[in-house]
């Protein structure tokens, strides 16, 4: 049984910064890949990065690259989503995936303003 449970979440001013942390149970290999997406107020799902198994590859989309960094601690069964130079448009609530898109966090709220 995988569960995801993000956290992390609040209000921060334009420029600031937030960790979000998802932790994770009841994975096996076979959702080594794990993710971010987003979804703003009357806007579509949005993916944001993933990262491997072992830490050493990630990749970005291009509206948070260089921006956001995604890492994780697989001792703790946690990933990690550190947040820089936020911006209003950067306001969604963000879920944590596994790879195959099969299991979702309840996500959790990041608002800047």
């Amino acid at each position: 049984h995988v569960q995801l449970v993000e956290s992390g979440g609040g209000l921060v001013q334009p420029g600031g910064s937030l960790i979000l942390t998802c932790a994770a149970s009841g994975l096996t290999g076979g959702y080594a890949r794990l993710g971010w997406f987003r979804q703003a107020p009357g806007k579509e799902l949005e993916w944001l990065c993933a990262i491997w198994t072992d830490g050493t590859k990630a990749s970005y989309a291009g509206s948070v690259k260089g921006r956001f960094t995604i890492s994780r601690d697989n001792a703790k069964n946690t990933l990690y989503l550190q947040t820089d130079s936020l911006k209003t448009e950067d306001t969604a609530a963000y879920y944590c995936v596994t790879g195959d898109g099969n299991y979702w966090g309840q996500g959790t709220q990041v608002t800047v303003s």
